[in-house]
């Protein structure tokens, strides 16, 4: 899928295009399209940082050009989170429900194949990536249901994500993050935590791998282990990744190792779409 010019040397990509997908100033996505007539395959990359503000969409460049670079186009979405207005329960998970179903506006003007569409997510974005494929098992009164008919996925890769919502609870991950995100302790808002955990909507129905580091002192690799676990349980396909000596943040490096291995289980989801 790589992309060269004419003396083997990588050709440059154009500048991401920005879209609003909402009337918020946090409600947009920086689209990277590679070169040539497409259709292109897509992959939407979530930021993490704990559901919170300070940490937004730069965390996920690097990864995007690279995708862009090996004939991927990539949606690299903002969204409100803790500490913006309306962030948290329930606006982060409709801002991110919202910028996957935005991709039907870019499809035809930017030449997206939205038959090859995979969701890609570090950390809190991780679990926001397998919610993304949750999403149609949601009721339609949910307030996290904006769209009857979301987008469907081909598969989710999540890079040390805080994929169980209870589990993240249970170790205080974030020093609470989970509690913020929710507004409350999974005895005190079980609802919330049953319809924004992807562990509590297994199974998701779709392919699932999950990478993580072994030295990752965020989200350690037990929480990955533990809903691959369960995701067998309810019959799901999943690939659990466990890296030797990487930690949490290696997974968004571009010119990691990790991130190469990433890569590859990327491509091999498309493809196999």
């Amino acid at each position: 899928m790589n992309v060269y010019g004419s003396e083997g040397t990588a050709a440059p990509i154009p500048s991401p295009l920005r879209f609003a997908y909402g009337a918020d100033p946090q409600q947009f996505g920086e689209l990277y399209v590679p070169n040539g007539p497409g259709p292109h395959p897509v992959v939407l990359l979530i930021h993490g940082g704990f559901w919170r503000a300070p940490y937004d969409l730069t965390l996920m460049q690097g990864l995007a050009e690279d995708l862009a670079h090996n004939g991927i186009a990539a949606w690299n979405i903002e969204y409100r989170r803790v500490g913006d207005t309306g962030g948290g329960w329930p606006g982060t998970f409709q801002d991110v429900a919202r910028a996957a179903d935005y991709l039907r506006t870019l499809a035809l003007p930017y030449a997206l194949d939205l038959a090859r569409v995979i969701s890609v997510g570090h950390s809190a974005g991780g679990h926001l990536a397998l919610w993304l494929a949750a999403r149609p098992r949601l009721p339609r009164n949910s307030k996290l249901t904006v769209n009857s008919m979301p987008l469907p996925l081909s598969g989710v890769v999540s890079l040390a994500g805080a994929s169980d919502l209870k589990h993240t609870w249970e170790l205080n991950l974030g020093h609470g993050a989970a509690a913020e995100l929710l507004r409350g302790s999974p005895a005190s808002v079980p609802d919330r935590y049953m319809f924004a955990s992807p562990a509590a909507l297994l199974p998701l129905g779709l392919p699932q791998v999950l990478i993580h580091g072994d030295r990752d002192d965020r989200v350690p690799l037990v929480v990955s282990q533990e809903y691959v676990h369960k995701a067998a349980q309810h019959g799901d396909y999943t690939t659990l990744v466990a890296l030797p000596r990487v930690d949490h943040f290696a997974l968004i490096d571009p010119s990691s190792l990790a991130w190469a291995i990433t890569m590859t289980h990327i491509q091999k989801l498309l493809v196999s779409s």
